[in-house]
């Protein structure tokens, strides 16, 4: 560092074509063709090689950077964050500045475009001629707003980022990057101020701020790994330089006001304060060991001075440290957000400083949300309200049909040789599906997924697990009063809430397979006969001995086959009428509608983002068109409960004409066993096939259940250092100030104890009356006890005489007055005989 100031780096990038991802994202993401957005894409790509080149301190590079970062802040809304293009920006802090990161993530370029615009502010700060007073405003204003950059950053960008900040970004980096900036602005003002000959005692204030803002910057410092040691040492330096540069100042204060003892505390107290500051000066440069050199040589000097006037001519008892008030602060640097960086929406649109917004004809990322929203309701209330519904009345019936044994029993009797064709129907259908093997199939992928789900799941949960308990930690260290932040249940009751409810989601899902392997195990079996050959199946189904029915077993059974028929035209209406729902909730594309309403939202609120929230009554009218499905599953209910008495009353006169045939029974409980294997087969695929959509679906829930656990761990860190820091500031200042009152109260209750005895005279004190030290030693007086009439003694014990004729010996009455002869040695302070 060849300066008193030390500035921040700017990081470098590699060219990225911004542009091709845009156009292959566009081109798979949007209806819209890439080929309308050619200018804009040329316009972005301009921007970005303006921006990242911008590698100089020159003021033009603020409108490069600026003009960029709020076309990708506006880009956020149209774009998802991990656009597909990848990132690579070097570290301008740290030991790996010759290693690239990379990030697929346009809040990571957005942070370090704003980190380059930080480091153009203090370079620019650095570069003016600082010796003239308005140099020094310019350079304080620019170290200011390089603060408030870094301070945004800290506190809006990288939250947002939803993913690792850069190394070099962490908080304590950050907080003692703005520190520093802070104290180098706030010391430019205190440059101003000495040029413009100020009052020593405001003077004395604002350096006293500079060092705290050093302090807090190597605090901070020392808690990162980036933060360089020179910069460390560098910090400390000035933070010792302007502790003396202040007292110094206050001891000149103290001059003025003729507080000659306090003045030479405080004089005292400064040079400490450099000694302290020059212990670094092997670490830093020669400017900064030339000022501290310089501000001793002049400290000692005033010393000096200050010593022996007051040794001489004032006679000022000099307090110590301890009893010295603390000096006030008078900070004037404040951390300020430009406001192109703060709100970049007002540097956009008409009457923009940065013209009209890029991709402003695309269609917002906020929409496609939306659509998938819609999509979502649409879906439930389809698959949960009406084909759920209707499938439900279909599980009804093929309860009741093997509650019935049926058409096991019908069946048997109707064909006694060989197999039903229904029965012949179904074992094809199981082999060509290659039956078993596909359910075990399905059976581990979803058990595949189940286990990806619940993976993320536990990742989240531990994040909130380790978060608590760091709370609780620090809650215990520092107690409730102190740290009085929420706790973690309640800053997060939404996560929370969602914990409870993943995990039922989870349970109840392991229930629903645990029931469906139940399933398969009680019919796999016999769903190994049907998928074997028809030689197998005719094995396993006995025939039967009777070939002929009688006229009335005939008519019931004819009765039956009727509702059996009945039956199957119910189950195939319904099926096709699921299909057709199916086909319509394929067909509700809301794509052009939301379109139409984005365009009216930005037409009659420019620049405003566009936010799901927004198309929740188009919502509501659009799912009105499917009350009539939902109406008519009602009728569905009535018709099947009329079809399923009649069942029962044709299955009854059945078994009545049939009552003590048993010539079937075998039979029947074959085929019957194969149909319910059928049956249940069916069930399983439909119970696959469902919970391998739940787990994708659960996939999405868990995942940005994750990361906003990520979010908001880190989040409370952040908030847990600043809150950390301000308590052990506070605790810093509470036990200076304890140790004061201490002893003010010890020095209180001294006082009253020498004072006591004479506290019942009626008569007043006498003023005491200094006189020379004499060679013979006095008369021990009474331990603890002032006597008035024995004077002040200087020097070592002596025995009192009486003052000189002239009167012009030192009277603390009269301060003015000189002594004559007879040196007080300040070592040997204030002896009360």
């Amino acid at each position: 560092m060849a300066s008193n100031i030390v500035f921040l780096p700017f990081r470098r990038t590699h060219p990225v074509s911004l542009s091709a991802s845009i156009r292959q994202y566009i081109s798979t993401k949007y209806d819209q063709h890439p080929d309308m957005f050619v200018r804009d894409m040329d316009a972005i790509d301009k921007l970005r090689a303006d921006a990242v080149n911008s590698l100089e301190a020159h003021t033009s590079g603020i409108r490069k950077l600026t003009a960029y970062a709020a076309q990708l802040v506006w880009m956020g809304g149209k774009f998802p964050i991990d656009i597909g293009a990848d990132f690579s920006w070097y570290p301008a802090l740290g030991f790996n500045t010759q290693r690239p990161i990379s990030q697929n993530n346009l809040r990571f370029e957005l942070v370090n475009v704003l980190f380059n615009l930080a480091s153009l502010y203090s370079q620019l700060a650095v570069s003016l001629n600082r010796s003239t007073s308005d140099g020094l405003k310019s350079a304080c204003n620019y170290f200011c707003q390089a603060a408030g950059v870094i301070s945004h950053i800290k506190t809006v960008i990288i939250p947002d980022m939803r993913s690792s900040p850069p190394e070099d970004m962490d908080t304590m980096t950050l907080e003692s990057i703005q520190q520093l900036l802070l104290a180098q602005a706030q010391e430019c003002f205190w440059s101003k101020a000495v040029k413009d000959g100020l009052k020593d005692g405001l003077i004395a204030k604002l350096a006293a701020k500079v060092s705290d803002f050093y302090d807090q910057a190597a605090e901070y410092g020392t808690k990162s790994d980036i933060i360089s040691t020179e910069w460390i040492h560098h910090m400390t330096a000035k933070q010792h330089h302007f502790a003396a540069a202040a007292q110094y100042r206050a001891s000149r204060d103290c001059l003025d006001k003729q507080n000659y003892g306090e003045e030479v505390a405080r004089l005292r107290d400064s040079l400490t304060c450099a000694n302290e500051a020059l212990k670094e000066s092997r670490w830093i440069n020669r400017i900064v060991l030339g000022d501290l050199n310089g501000l001793k040589s002049r400290v000692s000097e005033d010393l000096k001075r200050a010593e022996k006037d007051n040794d001489v001519i004032y006679l000022m008892p000099v307090p110590p440290k301890s009893e010295l008030k603390t000096l006030d602060r008078a900070g004037m640097a404040t951390a300020r957000v430009p406001q192109e960086v703060s709100d970049p929406s007002s540097t956009l649109g008409e009457g923009g400083i940065y013209g009209q917004p890029l991709f402003a004809k695309l269609v917002p990322y906020a929409v496609h949300i939306a659509a998938s929203i819609y999509e979502e309701r649409k879906n439930r209330l389809v698959n949960v309200s009406i084909i759920d519904e209707l499938e439900g009345l279909t599980n009804q019936l093929k309860d009741l049909l093997q509650s019935l044994n049926l058409p096991g029993s019908l069946q048997a009797l109707e064909k006694p040789l060989g197999l039903p064709p229904s029965l012949t129907t179904h074992a094809e259908e199981i082999r060509q599906q290659d039956g078993l093997h596909r359910l075990r199939r399905s059976m581990h992928e979803t058990s595949k997924l189940k286990a990806n789900d619940t993976t993320i799941y536990k990742e989240g949960v531990d994040l909130l697990r380790s978060e608590a308990v760091e709370d609780d930690r620090a809650k215990l260290k520092h107690g409730t009063d102190r740290w009085s932040r929420q706790p973690s249940q309640q800053a997060a009751d939404k996560l929370y809430a969602q914990v409870s409810e993943i995990d039922g989601y989870l349970k109840s899902a392991a229930s629903s397979d645990e029931l469906v392997t139940t399933k398969l195990k009680e019919c796999e079996k016999v769903l190994n006969v049907l998928s074997g050959s028809d030689r197998d199946i005719e094995e396993y189904v006995p025939s039967s001995r009777r070939a002929v029915m009688p006229p009335n077993v005939q008519h019931a059974a004819g009765d039956l086959r009727n509702m059996l028929n009945e039956v199957s035209r119910l189950e195939s209406r319904r099926k096709r009428q699921i299909e057709k729902m199916r086909d319509k909730a394929k067909q509700d594309d809301i794509n052009q509608v939301i379109l139409a309403e984005t365009a009216r939202l930005e037409r009659e609120f420019p620049m405003q983002k566009i936010e799901p929230a927004q198309f929740e009554n188009l919502f509501e009218e659009r799912l009105e068109r499917y009350e009539g499905d939902q109406k008519s599953i009602a009728k569905e209910k009535e018709e099947q409960d009329q079809i399923l008495s009649q069942l029962r009353q044709s299955n009854t006169a059945f078994a009545n004409a049939r009552k003590g045939d048993t010539s079937t029974r075998e039979r029947e409980q074959a085929l019957q066993r194969l149909e319910n294997a059928y049956v249940k087969y069916k069930e399983i695929i439909s119970n696959l096939n469902t919970g391998r959509k739940f787990y994708n679906d659960l996939a999405k829930i868990v995942n940005r259940f994750r990361d906003e656990c990520k979010n908001f761990a880190y989040q409370r860190r952040i908030e847990a250092g600043q809150l950390e820091s301000e308590l052990s500031n506070a605790m810093s200042a509470l036990n200076l100030s304890q140790a004061t009152s201490l002893q003010e109260q010890k020095q209180r209750e001294s006082l009253r104890s020498h004072y006591s005895a004479k506290g019942l005279s009626s008569e007043p004190l006498t003023a005491p009356t200094p006189t020379r030290a004499a060679v013979q030693p006095p008369t021990a007086p009474a331990p603890g006890m002032w006597n008035p009439e024995m004077g002040i003694k200087f020097g070592g014990v002596t025995t009192p005489q009486q003052p000189p004729a002239n009167g012009t010996v030192h009277n603390p009455a009269y301060p003015n007055t000189r002594a004559k002869g007879g040196q007080w040695d300040a070592n040997q302070g204030l002896r009360f005989g």
